[in-house]
């Protein structure tokens, strides 16, 4: 009986033929992509310098289904369809009548969900002659994405590390450089705002705001080169619907449809991958389970970020998207949770906040440290820092089901495992892991550099 299934696994050939488009679903489309420098609606031909142009006609389609590629699809088969695990150990520890479900991504080459739009962009750019990829990363499970997605399509990589992930988590970078990328912590001396950045502040820890500038200025100052990103951009969002159409079909063999969905969210990418296939089917009149995107409190763009154009970047070189912000002069604490550890949220994950369509709420570093734990304890899967996050607020569901006497069907995506963060739970585990506090002050600075943007 699916009631007692631990694993629902999808054969090989259920890999999704074709990647879900929300915009296609979308009551209203969402705000315009302006140009940095003229503030206008940018066209195909100003992203031309940075992304190939199946990308770029990505963003601009309104095509409820995007085909994958045959040579991305055999690439997936590396490591999907991913499996749907029941929480059986950890309804029990938790004495909840909540069913717990979680969609593991953490079984792909780089240990993440991150190759999930990886293989696509290498893919584009190879067939559009691009020779050579420029990238940045914070904790590191992008980098090592592109890096395998490189390799796997013959094009050089270079990653900017944020230089406080390159600190925590030396093992990441190993794991690029064995794939074949060349890595630097961010700020580097290898591009102009990288050397200005660190003649004023040597010590800076870094950011991906910094970072994403330095892989800008390293695109456009290499021939052959393109730019690639991890999160944030709707493409990325796109790709990323593998997840979600598999849970569909997953959730349907265990008999049961979530009445809550839970991901991580930094830029979003994780956290669309899950959630647009549902979204998509509430917005067409199918059920409408209730969505919570769960963030730092050290960097909570969607419950503390204004929603406004800005910059994604630090030093103003990206075009202008809406978004929920920060600021992008605002420079996180250096939590662990290093890929969430950014001042802006995508644009269509803020425009489904702001619609009301989604929830989202923000957690301390030791509190999700501590749920991380609980469920390696449990489940036997040591999760990445980032879908702690996720992890605490499904326990913290199951928990209010218990207290309610009344059954909750919860499904959360653990996108990545956490064996090259063993440091970082080396700190919680002897009490020396810090707990940063919304930092407000930091944040009233950093809105100062919107003066003058467009509000929309």
């Amino acid at each position: 009986m699916a009631a007692d299934r631990t694993k629902f696994i999808l054969d090989e050939e259920r890999i999704p033929r074709a990647w879900y488009n929300i915009a296609a679903d979308l009551p209203s489309p969402a705000p315009p992509v302006l140009h940095p420098g003229t503030g206008r609606p940018i066209g195909p031909a100003d992203l031309a310098p940075l992304f190939p142009m199946e990308l770029i006609k990505q963003v601009v389609s309104q095509d409820r289904e995007i085909e994958i590629p045959g040579p991305v699809r055999d690439a997936y088969r590396l490591y999907r369809p991913s499996p749907l695990f029941r929480a059986h150990r950890l309804e029990k520890a938790l004495d909840t009548p909540a069913h717990i479900y979680y969609k593991y991504e953490g079984g792909s080459p780089s240990g993440s969900h991150k190759p999930n739009t990886a293989l696509p962009q290498a893919f584009y750019n190879q067939q559009e002659g691009v020779t050579r990829l420029a990238t940045e990363t914070g904790a590191g499970q992008w980098g090592s994405a592109l890096a395998f997605a490189g390799a796997a399509f013959g094009l050089e990589v270079k990653v900017f590390m944020v230089r406080s992930s390159y600190d925590q988590k030396p093992y990441r970078r190993v794991l690029m450089e064995t794939y074949g990328a060349e890595v630097v912590a961010s700020p580097s001396p290898d591009t102009a705002y990288g050397r200005s950045v660190l003649a004023e502040l040597p010590d800076h820890t870094g950011s991906l705001g910094l970072a994403i500038s330095e892989a800008i200025e390293d695109t456009v100052t290499h021939p052959g080169t393109k730019y690639s990103l991890g999160s944030v951009f709707d493409f990325v969002l796109l790709h990323q619907t593998v997840i979600g159409l598999e849970a569909i079909e997953q959730m349907a063999l265990a008999g049961e449809e979530p009445d809550v969905l839970i991901g991580c969210a930094g830029g979003g990418s994780n956290f669309a991958g899950l959630t647009f296939p549902f979204l998509g089917r509430g917005l067409r009149g199918g059920p409408k389970p209730r969505i919570i995107a769960v963030e730092p409190e050290a960097a909570p763009s969607l419950t503390k970020g204004v929603y406004r154009y800005d910059f994604g970047d630090t030093a103003r070189m990206t075009p202008l998207v809406k978004m929920h912000t920060l600021g992008h002069d605002f420079i996180p604490e250096p939590i662990h949770a290093g890929g969430l550890r950014y001042h802006g949220m995508s644009p269509l994950v803020s425009k489904l906040k702001e619609e009301g369509r989604i929830e989202a709420r923000a957690a301390h570093q030791r509190a999700t440290f501590e749920a991380g734990v609980q469920f390696a304890r449990a489940e036997g899967i040591l999760p990445a820092p980032e879908p702690t996050h996720a992890i605490k607020v499904a326990i913290d569901e199951a928990l209010e089901a218990r207290a309610a006497g009344q059954p909750r069907v919860i499904l959360f995506n653990l996108c990545g495992h956490g064996h090259f963060d063993l440091s970082a739970y080396e700190r919680y585990l002897s009490g020396a892991l810090e707990d940063y506090e919304y930092p407000s002050a930091k944040v009233a600075e950093a809105l100062k550099a919107l003066e003058g943007l467009p509000v929309g």
